[in-house]
């Protein structure tokens, strides 16, 4: 039985392939068309998919969209006409593509699939439609390591859900109850997103980075003002400052005036005011999914919970939840984002529409989210071959404690090896990484690799045996595989701060070592921890303890593989062109090692910053 589910139209689309329940194969359609966050039918991933099982269309039994068009359309209609006449312009400017194309949604999936299936519409697999936070909660619930669970999702907006509590147990998933559009805990976010100046459903995860350099001193305005929050974490928001339920964009002049000016124009100079805000917003949503969690706690008696939407690669608040939370533990969806209801929509088919038994893994059943293509030996060699490129091809045995040594001479890495990483973040399959002792190293990745903001942290990948000598995280009972919980770096390792520093604000923190391990160490004394294990990337695991061994760190920095605005590498073509438009030192794919002054010239073109839209 193969089912392929798939999320589009919106923003990260994807495909995912089920083979009898098992994952097979899932991708986001950006990879392969180098358009970040692109929302266009994922043409590329099905055919990957599809590609990677060895079938063609006709071998798939069931095709699944990750939610309902029509009754999308409906919360758009009334909540047009409860704002009426005010929500004209952003009206006018819906319907259009409403009437073109996502009215008739089904019709258009009908004739893309024809497309790869190279047949008549009529003709393709039976098509079925899941609800948005159904297929969440289904790819939070069915891979977990949990028999029986509470599952929260907690996104922008679905159809009409933004927030949602469901039981899952065993192979059943029952909705407890949902918080409806437009009072929304993403969107709530994401207009402090915007009103920081920073790129909504994409800057997310950069307030959250900014955060730790603010302090909190708006939470009382935004509790008073912009949202009335329950003890029980229910919460009402209050639209007079809000403008994305009927307009263009997503806070208006009412907040303007409440926060002392208007939102940050983007790419100024990012100013106290925004970290201060960061901070807040940061705390008032952690506040909110604690208040929730244990509301689900109380009420549904489990002891494990799983999370999915976009709330969920809220890392700060999810490492807060295991550690004060109710819960024994957590398991976060890692593609916990649109592009995860591919997966969590074919998973719903399988599970609640056809009646399947789940067997639970115990690690979790989504294979480390290597999902993505992978490539052999002679395909990167002739690629390598067609541009010139200069390499040496070493077995791992030579290869891994080379590799120390490099990183021990504070050499920045591309490391592409392996399958693709499914979800926005990269895990070890696709990643530059660095030695996380130099003090340099966190400024020179920031600003001559990634050409990205200077106050944007990394993260660590950590041998999951050594994780608690340096970080505050019980590896008895814990994992943080996806690199989705924030933990304290263990005080043993952290350097007092002297009293003149700690006076320091904002960005001036950077630049003051806060541990043995300073360019992993927000300033804050957190990081986004990555486990690493031999299970589930075993090449990974063996380069870092080929570190440890030489340098007793069992830790590498670890930040996704492209530059500032650029979807994540996927062929050996896109690593090696991003390595050698970058100031990496050395290239690895697979065994395939590359340094970069001994590469043929490469034709020195700034214009490639502007292909990519800055987030």
């Amino acid at each position: 039985m193969m089912i392929l589910g798939i999320s589009a139209f919106y923003h990260d689309s994807a495909a995912a392939l089920l083979q009898d329940g098992k994952i097979v194969a899932a991708a986001q359609e950006e990879r392969f068309s180098r358009k970040k966050h692109d929302e266009r039918f994922p043409q590329h991933a099905v055919r990957f998919c599809l590609d990677h099982a060895g079938l063609s269309l006709d071998d798939v039994d069931h095709v699944v969209f990750y939610d309902k068009p029509l009754i999308k359309f409906e919360r758009l209609l009334e909540t047009y006409l409860a704002y009426a006449p005010s929500g004209f312009s952003s009206f006018a400017a819906a319907m259009p593509v409403w009437l073109r194309e996502k009215l008739f949604l089904k019709d258009l999936l009908k004739k893309e699939l024809a497309k790869i299936g190279e047949c008549k519409p009529t003709e393709i697999p039976s098509l079925l439609f899941t609800q948005h936070h159904q297929s969440h909660a289904a790819s939070a619930f069915y891979p977990s390591p949990f028999e029986k669970a509470a599952v929260m999702c907690l996104d922008g907006v679905g159809e009409w859900a933004t927030s949602t509590v469901w039981l899952g147990d065993g192979k059943k998933l029952t909705p407890q109850w949902e918080i409806d559009f437009p009072h929304s805990l993403g969107l709530l976010y994401s207009a402090f997103t915007y009103f920081t100046g920073f790129r909504v459903n994409s800057g997310e995860y950069k307030l959250m980075g900014l955060a730790p350099y603010g302090e909190p001193v708006y939470v009382d305005l935004i509790l008073d003002n912009l949202l009335d929050v329950k003890e029980d974490g229910t919460f009402r928001m209050d639209m007079k400052y809000f403008n994305y339920a009927n307009g263009l964009t997503m806070t208006n002049e009412n907040m303007d005036k409440l926060f002392g000016g208007p939102p940050r124009t983007p790419e100024t100079p990012v100013t106290q005011r925004e970290m201060d805000i960061a901070r807040s917003i940061q705390v008032v949503t952690e506040e909110i999914v604690l208040k929730l969690a244990k509301t689900a706690h109380k009420e549904l008696q489990t002891d494990y919970l799983c999370l999915a939407g976009g709330v969920a690669l809220n890392c700060v608040s999810n490492g807060r939840l295991l550690r004060e939370g109710p819960f024994k533990d957590i398991w976060i969806q890692p593609a916990a984002g649109d592009a995860g209801g591919a997966l969590g929509a074919a998973m719903s088919v399988w599970h609640e529409y056809l009646g399947n038994e789940r067997t639970v893994d115990k690690h979790d059943s989504m294979q480390g989210s290597y999902l993505g293509p992978r490539y052999a030996d002679d395909e990167i060699a002739a690629y390598l071959d067609s541009v010139g490129a200069k390499y040496e091809r070493l077995d791992d045995s030579e290869l891994m404690p080379k590799l120390a040594g490099i990183l021990d001479s504070e050499n920045v890495v591309g490391w592409m090896q392996g399958r693709m990483e499914f979800g926005p973040r990269a895990l070890g399959g696709r990643s530059i990484i660095g030695d996380p002792r130099s003090k340099k190293m966190q400024s020179v990745m920031n600003l001559k690799i990634k050409y990205r903001e200077s106050f944007r942290p990394f993260a660590p990948s950590v041998a999951h045996d050594r994780v608690s000598e340096f970080f505050e995280f019980d590896s008895d009972k814990h994992v943080s595989p996806y690199m989705l919980i924030v933990a304290p770096v263990h005080e043993d390792k952290r350097i007092p701060m002297s009293e003149e520093q700690q006076q320091l604000f904002g960005i001036k923190k950077l630049n003051v070592p806060r541990s043995e391990i300073p360019s992993i160490t927000h300033v804050d004394y957190s990081a986004r921890l990555q486990t690493v294990h031999p299970e589930t990337n075993p090449r990974y695991y063996d380069l870092i303890k080929s570190f440890e061994s030489k340098t007793d760190c069992p830790i590498v920095i670890n930040t996704s593989f492209n530059v500032r605005g650029e979807p994540i590498v996927c062929t050996p073509e896109d690593a090696y062109r991003c390595f050698m438009r970058t100031e990496m030192d050395y290239l690895v794919i697979e065994n395939h090692l590359m340094a970069k002054s001994e590469q043929p010239k490469w034709e020195k073109d700034d214009s490639w910053k502007d292909e990519f839209e800055l987030d």
